[in-house]
């Protein structure tokens, strides 16, 4: 085992040590980390969505910027603005960041937020990078946007459109812990409240995560792997090709072809993840969940059956061969 998968592997234990009963969502948080993408996360009340971008921050000694979302939020409150200075060196006017300049960045409730909010938000995500009086100001090199909305709440709410969707890597739904899990919580709260059993998290350096990128690009990957991943998205786009199942029925739009960039990066990150030097069908699969189903348009049959987005994605899965 490589230095670096050592040391994710360490950040990984960390992260499921202090949120509990969530290791999928844990694998998605770094496998976006590792494709240098965003992840959006859908989940109720108290499900750990910003513990776990806290406790990655503190681990990788990462800056972390926290935006809550709400209606009167202006895109300067997230980009930065100009800030007009009178002093010893005359007038003049500083650019002064906002917390989108961070390592990793919680947006909160972004579906509580106006479009043009959104739009500034998502465009320095997909830009890495902000333009302000006509200057352009970097992002930092390690950088990544954890986006949580809740899906109950409807009043006062402004849902993402597929476009601005499908700049997320990944989008994980999470759910509450069970008897177990919520037992493992309660005992975990209790003994962070105690400074003798705080945990000792020695940090991980950055550099690995930069090392890593590096590692998954020399993974190897077989056509046949390739030519499945293709085949999945263009399942979404021309489902007719599978006249024996409902996706023609239930898909009305299917997945961009940022679908298939997300696949591939991503099937790789999980491979590395599990020590493996190529990528298997497993692996593709894995992911498939999360980066297809957030870049689908459902028909409206489709929902008025309750058909749900995982429900498509699984159809596709059982549908489609390795040629």
């Amino acid at each position: 085992m490589s230095e670096s998968l050592a040391e994710l592997k360490r950040l990984q234990q960390a992260m499921e040590a202090a949120v509990i009963g969530q290791s999928d969502v844990v694998e998605s948080i770094l496998i976006s980390l590792l494709c240098n993408g965003n992840l959006l996360l859908e989940g109720l009340p108290g499900t750990a969505k910003t513990r776990s971008i806290k406790t990655l921050g503190k681990v990788l000694s990462a800056d972390l910027g926290r935006i809550q979302f709400t209606p009167d939020l202006l895109p300067s409150d997230v980009t930065g603005t100009e800030v007009y200075h009178s002093g010893g060196d005359g007038e003049q006017l500083t650019f002064q960041p906002g917390p989108i300049f961070a390592n990793l960045v919680l947006a909160d409730e972004i579906n509580r937020a106006p479009a043009k909010v959104q739009a500034a938000l998502l465009e320095a995500m997909e830009e890495r990078q902000v333009t302000v009086a006509g200057k352009t100001y970097q992002l930092p090199e390690l950088f990544m946007v954890l986006a949580t909305q809740n899906p109950i709440e409807q009043e006062g709410t402004y849902p993402l459109p597929e476009a601005q969707m499908d700049r997320f890597l990944m989008k994980i739904t999470i759910d509450y812990p069970d008897d177990e899990a919520e037992l493992g919580i309660i005992r975990l709260v209790r003994g962070e409240e105690a400074p003798s059993q705080k945990p000792d998290l020695s940090p991980v350096d950055q550099s690995h995560i930069f090392a890593a990128r590096e590692a998954i690009l020399q993974l190897s990957i077989a056509e046949n792997i390739e030519r499945y991943i293709v085949a999945l998205v263009m399942a979404t786009r021309d489902p007719s090709r599978y006249p024996d199942s409902q996706l023609q029925h239930w898909i009305n739009v299917g997945s961009s072809p940022r679908a298939s960039i997300a696949l591939d990066k991503a099937a790789r990150a999980h491979a590395w993840l599990k020590a493996k030097d190529f990528v298997d069908p497993d692996d593709v699969r894995a992911v498939a969940h999360a980066i297809l189903g957030h870049r689908l348009i459902l028909s409206y049959d489709a929902l008025a059956d309750g058909i749900t987005p995982q429900d498509v994605v699984n159809e596709i899965l059982k549908q489609v061969a390795i040629a």
